[in-house]
């Protein structure tokens, strides 16, 4: 085994480790975790794409921004964290068309706020949140991992060659397919008998997760950048390792919404709501 990937394998049992930690403790613990992955986020992105470069003032306000997404976040604050996302995504977008500015400052507050914001949520503070946020993971992870071995073993047509020449359709088939059985396991465990929702639910977030994974792909190679940075050993940065669980969460959170307001809100728990519990 080579030096690197006995690197890359003890980071990533560490951080699995931490983030099933701070998933099982949940409240201030995952919240923290939450709003440190928001910011990480930011500070990667914001390099990425060479905001502090392109747009001093336009960076300054974007970090002000995702400061106060966090703080709300962590004090256990969603009105105030959603409110002050959709401000400094407004405002920084207002002034990129007037200033005639990076486009990529309101994405960025967007897509890291957005992250903090719906992380936060997803877990809650009970039992159902806890299940949904381990539901959410499996899915991801074995989107990621059967995807990876099922297109390194069957190969067959790029699923999106200019974006990600490695990934292919029987990566992203058999990924999926793994996912729905994760997911539905992991949902099973806690509540038998719940099948069919949670198995659509699974392959939709398995579907967004690799939709994560392309787009970051996609702004790597617009800025020419291997990693997003060198924060983890052997991984990269945090955007290399989160970027499915990204627009997955973006996905369940959103998801949850739509389905609240369509029940008028009988169900507190976005967990319930997902899960239809």
């Amino acid at each position: 085994m080579s030096r690197e990937l006995r690197l890359r394998i003890i980071s990533g049992i560490v951080l699995a480790a931490v983030v099933l930690a701070a998933t099982w403790y949940g409240g201030v613990v995952f919240e923290l975790l939450a709003s440190a992955i928001a910011l990480l986020i930011y500070y990667e992105w914001s390099a990425i794409t060479g905001l502090h470069e392109r747009d001093p003032q336009g960076h300054a306000i974007g970090w002000l921004g995702i400061v106060v997404i966090a703080a709300t976040t962590l004090m256990e604050q969603p009105a105030y964290s959603v409110g002050a996302l959709l401000l400094f995504v407004v405002m920084t977008a207002a002034l990129v068309a007037i200033r005639r500015k990076s486009w990529w400052l309101p994405a960025g507050i967007l897509y890291a706020g957005l992250m903090g914001i719906a992380l936060a949520e997803i877990r809650d503070d009970d039992l159902l949140g806890f299940v949904v946020m381990l539901f959410v993971f499996a899915t991801v992870w074995a989107t990621d991992i059967l995807a990876y071995f099922v297109g390194r073993a069957l190969g067959g047509p790029k699923l999106a060659p200019r974006i990600s020449p490695g990934k292919t359709w029987s990566g992203a088939i058999g990924g999926a397919i793994a996912a729905v059985i994760a997911g539905t396991a992991v949902v099973w465990s806690f509540f038998p008998g719940i099948g069919l929702r949670v198995a659509c639910i699974a392959l939709l977030l398995s579907v967004c997760s690799q939709a994560g994974d392309l787009f970051e792909s996609f702004v790597k190679r617009r800025f020419g950048v291997k990693d997003s940075s060198h924060l983890i050993p052997g991984h990269g940065g945090v955007m290399d390792r989160v970027d499915g669980l990204i627009f997955a969460c973006f996905a369940a959170f959103l998801l949850a919404i739509v389905l609240s307001l369509a029940t008028d809100g009988e169900t507190v728990s976005l967990g319930g709501v997902l899960l239809g519990v």
